[in-house]
């Protein structure tokens, strides 16, 4: 199998298509609705690690001991996963997102051992002072540990005022124990993530999360370029691999589109170290899409989950079951009127999920049942190498 990506993918395509994008210099997402300006450039990372390199965190160490021994023992993993979800401007969708997903826990056998955040926590800038608003509050009764990778908007800074990623930093990389301001009396502690960029290890599955900065498409720098080839080459064999990152490297939407940027950096890295994500999770489009790339017999599913809560939904450029000519990617399902969230079980052998939509504002939760499991699938969880002489492309 040929996997090598050619420089003509990374040629600009029309709007609409999985991988077309705005242009460097244009305005920072989901700004179509912000009174005040806001950077769309690179932001350097303003502050240093937490904790020491590889930046690592065990799922042990927050849950303890007897938790994880609990998810060993049943021989599975189970969490929440969305995106976008800061209800800026009308904060309904992101109540009733957390709402369903805290009456999984009263309905599912196997509850979720914690949410995971694929980034934009808060809108527009990433404020301090929105925090217990967009967060704290809304979760405020979850009943599990809430981790995060930040959004482009959570790095952000307003023209003039505040520092990217403080509230991130303050809220998702504290020192263990923290109970901040921002949290005031929901009683939620802040998270103890060890910097922007890190790993996850847990039962059957390895985490890898990126920091995708704010310029629309993405972007990182050399520092985090080698950290993430370090740890996919040094990812553990025995249980499945997980990508997330905050801008989709494929996307069927008219909005925002995929990133050629993040594609080769994920090729890049993936044809040094040889392995291949099982999963990769991303946001940033306001929709759900579960998007294929089949090569030989190797599927790759890239989901987007970007409609956790943020009010302005985006519209699908394609109908599930498209396949693009030019990368190859099928848009396998799709849903761009409804919010909701992910819910996945990783054991040694498969990765299943399915995604379930919430009612709207005006909607009782009896009359969404009928969207609940909106789309079902499953995917082989088994650490996936590339064989000699492969090489990986996202491209037909």
């Amino acid at each position: 199998m040929e996997y090598a990506m050619p420089m003509s993918f990374f040629r600009p395509r029309p709007s609409g298509g999985p991988l077309a994008g705005l242009d460097q210099s244009s305005s920072i997402s989901g700004t179509e609705s912000l009174p005040g300006a806001v950077r769309a450039s690179f932001e350097p990372i303003p502050f240093r690690p937490r904790g020491p390199y590889p930046y690592r965190l065990d799922l042990e160490d927050i849950l303890g001991a007897q938790a994880v021994n609990q998810i060993t023992g049943s021989g599975r993993l189970v969490f929440h996963v969305a995106g976008d979800t800061g209800g800026v401007k009308s904060p309904e969708a992101q109540t009733l997102v957390a709402q369903g997903m805290e009456r999984s826990f009263a309905n599912n056998l196997k509850p979720a051992s914690f949410f995971y955040h694929l980034g934009d926590v808060v809108y527009y800038s990433g404020e301090v002072g929105r925090y217990f608003d967009q967060f704290y509050d809304p979760y405020e009764h979850y009943p599990a540990p809430i981790f995060a990778i930040a959004g482009n908007h959570d790095g952000a800074t307003s023209l003039g005022n505040d520092r990217s990623l403080e509230g991130f930093e303050r809220n998702f990389c504290a020192e263990v124990g923290t109970y901040t301001k921002e949290a005031m009396d929901t009683q939620r502690m802040a998270m103890c993530q060890p910097y922007v960029y890190w790993a996850l290890d847990s039962p059957f599955a390895y985490f890898i999360g990126l920091y995708t900065n704010v310029p629309e498409g993405g972007q990182i720098d050399s520092d985090q370029r080698r950290w993430f080839r370090d740890q996919l080459s040094q990812a553990p064999t025995d249980k499945a691999l997980i990508l997330t990152m905050h801008h989709p490297v494929f996307s069927f939407d008219i909005y925002h589109s995929g990133s050629p940027v993040m594609a080769r950096e994920l090729v890049d890295a993936v044809n040094y170290s040889r392995r291949v994500p099982n999963l990769i999770l991303t946001a940033h489009v306001h929709n759900f899409q579960r998007i294929e790339k089949t090569t030989g017999t190797k599927t790759i599913p890239f989901l987007v989950i970007g409609n956790g809560g943020y009010w302005h939904l985006h519209a699908l450029s394609a109908e599930p079951g498209h396949r693009d000519s030019e990368t190859g990617v099928s848009l396998v399902a799709g849903i761009d009127d409804r919010h909701g969230f992910v819910t996945l079980e990783v054991t040694s052998e498969r990765i299943d999920g399915f995604f379930t939509t919430v009612p709207r504002a005006q909607e009782s939760w009896a009359h969404s049942e009928q969207y609940k499991r909106a789309d079902a699938f499953s995917y082989d969880a088994r650490p996936i190498r590339l064989a000699s002489g492969e090489m990986l492309r996202l491209q037909s």
